[in-house]
């Protein structure tokens, strides 16, 4: 997994799909290549890799999808080194169906999908060890679940293609909305699938999709849908499932290159410097987010220090791990005091340079997520708060403070509040926690915050309540009106 984007260019063919109304070239050659296991699993390699790595543009999870998650929120913000007007755009909510920062992420995801897609409905051909196999089917399953999470939640009902195009036939290259229901439906089937998959790996297929993974995604569907019962049951299974999973003691070991697919990290994007050649196909996000040693502010800020940095109170680590106001110049061995705050979750102190693109992953789920999922769940079904709705929270607020994790702290631990005052205890972790690991968007919609949240930044006041659904590509709807008709509001 960490040398994933090697094997890309051997499978480059098998999945150069990148929108719905384009035939693949996989069908051409396929025949030819469906052979062994190593094919198969060079297949499932491109699978993943379309998670972090794409030739022409950032990638989806190194920097793409951020703009529709995050900087389309209330926290971030485009700062003046973002020049792209479609960046800009999106930070302003001012977007609209010709904004090609929303067509990059559609394609980028529907190309995911077509590489799990031409997987899952070629691997049985081959001649190869089953059990492999049936595993290799289970990734791919993963992966098109989770990437049909993001697209629902995104665009609402969308296309829903399982299966690579037969036909070169335009007619029959399009597809039309399928309902909200119709998709969860089938992200809850894959993601039943892949709870099959083994519990760890070793060696190079560390950071593989796992059984736990699988329930954890689990647990957050059933959680965005209000299904309360069962995303209590997958966050438990996930809890005490003997997975192996924790806290780590330090929050910014989350994002330490030297515990990467660690005991928090349930499923990450892999990433490793300048993947696969290309200075912009990986990471980007600290190129992104630092400008170096200089008062330039970067492309990817945060909006407001009053709403978001102040509001860490004292012995929060999770602040300065979040956030830098400080960063030590190895060059001059000197102090830099930055003008605002910068984000720090990716960024490598060990090689500070503007340019660099770093081997941070990306996690996708981890388990102070989950931990923080139970506790809303369990608050929602029972109207208050339980002692194990508190416990599951108050774990991740004693980290945040350095405190023992699972040995009670009154000076930290959340106590008798109501199920309202809990629901607002739970909103304001989630902001602290999760900045710029693509949450806040999909938090706010949820809650139905978001037009009242963002309303409070300024620069973001065109928000309305459109911007709870990104609109449908126009470039996608020039082949398909009829299919695809437009989101509210655009």
């Amino acid at each position: 997994m960490k040398k994933i984007f090697l094997l890309l260019i051997s499978v480059s063919l098998l999945a150069s799909c990148t929108d719905l109304d384009v035939a693949p070239t996989s069908f051409v050659t396929k025949e030819n290549f469906y052979n062994t296991d190593d094919d198969a699993i060079a297949s499932v390699t491109a699978v993943y890799a379309s998670l972090s790595y794409d030739g022409t543009e950032q990638s989806l999870f190194g920097r793409n999808l951020y703009f529709l998650t995050d900087m389309g929120t209330d926290y971030a913000a485009a700062g003046a080194s973002a020049i792209n007007q479609n960046v800009r755009a999106i930070s302003a909510l001012t977007y609209d169906a010709n904004t090609d920062r929303v067509q990059v992420a559609w394609r980028q995801i529907y190309s995911g999908i077509n590489r799990a897609n031409v997987a899952i409905d070629n691997i049985p051909k081959v001649q190869g060890t089953e059990t492999l196999k049936t595993r290799l089917i289970n990734e791919s399953k993963f992966i098109r679940a989770l990437l049909y999470f993001h697209a629902v939640r995104l665009w609402g009902g969308v296309p829903l293609v399982l299966h690579e195009p037969t036909s070169l036939a335009i007619e029959d290259l399009k597809v039309s909305r399928a309902s909200v229901d119709e998709v969860y439906t089938q992200i809850i089937k894959d993601l039943t699938d892949a709870e099959a998959l083994p519990s760890t790996y070793t060696g190079t297929n560390v950071g593989r999709a796992t059984s736990g993974a699988a329930k954890a995604i689990l647990a957050k569907v059933y959680l965005t849908r209000k299904d309360w019962p069962n995303a209590i049951l997958k966050a438990k299974e996930v809890i005490n499932g003997g997975y192996g999973y924790g806290l780590f003691t330090n929050f910014s070991d989350i994002f330490n290159k030297t515990t990467k697919n660690g005991k928090e990290h349930i499923f990450s994007v892999q990433f490793e410097p300048n993947q696969a050649g290309n200075g912009s196909s990986g990471s980007t996000f600290m190129r992104t987010s630092f400008a170096g040693f200089a008062a330039v502010e970067p492309a990817d800020i945060i909006s407001d220090v009053s709403l978001f940095y102040d509001i860490y109170t004292t012995g929060d680590t999770r602040r300065d791990a979040t956030y830098a106001k400080q960063l030590l110049n190895p060059a001059t061995g000197l102090l830099y005091t930055f003008p605002k705050p910068i984000f720090r979750k990716y960024l490598d102190v060990t090689i500070l340079s503007n340019g660099a693109n770093v081997s941070i992953n990306f996690p996708i789920i981890r388990y102070a997520d989950i931990l923080i999922t139970l506790a809303e769940a369990i608050n929602e079904q029972e109207n208050a708060p339980t002692a194990e709705a508190y416990e599951a929270i108050n774990k991740v607020r004693r980290r945040a403070f350095g405190k023992p994790i699972d040995t009670p702290d009154a000076t930290v631990d959340l106590a008798l509040l109501t199920k309202a005052q809990f629901k607002e205890a739970i909103f304001t972790e989630r902001t602290k926690e999760f900045v710029q690991e693509g949450q806040r968007w999909f938090d706010l919609v949820r809650w139905g915050r978001l037009v009242s949240e963002v309303k409070k930044v300024p620069g973001k006041s065109a928000v309305s309540e459109r911007n709870n659904l990104y609109p449908i590509p126009q470039s996608e709807r020039d082949q398909n009106l009829d299919g695809l008709p437009q989101n509210d509001g655009y």
